[in-house]
């Protein structure tokens, strides 16, 4: 329901309940891969899993551990569904290779972030950013976006998305910090990479309401940029598919305004958010 929850944030209008959908499914694929990398695997079953991933060959999957093949399965055959639904419906044979190289992207970032972990390695804010930007997901899920919603999907934009331009580039360092300052110290101890405000309070020698300052400083001066660069983007990129760039911007600062919106500690006040928005009558 939460990750529900989020797509209504950044997919509203009434004609694309079929993108709803397929984000939402896409969001419990990130949750679930997420925490496979941050929880359940270790450093050798991760590369055996990205590389399965990047290879995106059900066939090679033989020597994955069973749970990371549940999950390969899940998301291979998911995506694939996807694809064939842009076949289906719009002729267009080409989307497979776009999501599965977003993933791929995604998977590598994650791996990353285990090795770092696993070396007890403390990256600076910039080399950490220019990962974490990815790792947090949102070029995926707006790679998903413009092919869920897209009429016609050209050629163009499959491009233009694939090579992660501003407005995506934008949306995803604000996700990401949004996410960094919603971050607790318990998911840190579960074994979560350090993040932006820990990266800079080793990289300055600064206290952490001073590393949270320049945290919110940064994320000031990219909503200036992506203000800017909301217009003049190709033609072929609709408005919807900036707007829901900027939506998931929005989107994240609304889910980890108290903390992290689905995690430890706000559980109740993101309840109370889905309730009133998608149980509750309007009085």
């Amino acid at each position: 329901m939460v990750n529900f929850f989020w797509t209504v944030g950044v997919i509203f209008e009434p004609d694309f309940g079929y993108s709803r959908r397929m984000s939402t499914m896409v969001n419990a694929l990130i949750t679930t891969i997420d925490d496979v990398y941050d929880v359940y695997g270790t450093l050798d079953e991760l590369e055996l899993f990205t590389d399965a991933v990047e290879r995106w060959d059900a066939t090679t999957i033989e020597q994955l551990p069973d749970y990371t093949k549940l999950c390969f399965l899940a998301l291979h055959n998911s995506i694939n569904e996807m694809a064939f639904d842009a076949l289906q419906d719009q002729g267009v044979g080409m989307v497979i290779s776009y999501l599965k190289k977003a993933w791929a992207n995604l998977c590598k970032t994650y791996l990353v972030e285990a090795k770092w972990y696993d070396n007890g390695y403390i990256p600076t804010l910039q080399e950490y950013m220019e990962n974490a930007w990815i790792s947090v997901a949102a070029p995926v899920i707006l790679v998903h976006a413009y092919t869920s919603t897209a009429n016609p999907i050209t050629m163009e934009g499959l491009e233009f998305v694939k090579d992660y331009p501003n407005i995506i580039r934008w949306s995803s360092i604000i996700l990401r910090l949004a996410d960094d300052l919603g971050k607790s110290s318990d998911e840190l101890k579960r074994g979560d990479v350090h993040k932006s405000i820990q990266c800079y309070m080793h990289e300055a020698g600064v206290s952490e309401r001073e590393a949270r300052e320049h945290i919110h400083d940064l994320i000031a001066q990219t909503w200036m940029k992506m203000n800017r660069d909301r217009f003049g983007n190709p033609h072929f990129v609709s408005d919807v598919f900036v707007g829901i760039a900027m939506n998931l911007a929005r989107m994240s600062q609304c889910m980890y305004q108290f903390g992290e919106g689905h995690g430890h500690g706000v559980q109740e006040i993101t309840k109370a958010r889905v309730l009133s928005l998608i149980v509750d009558p309007i009085a």
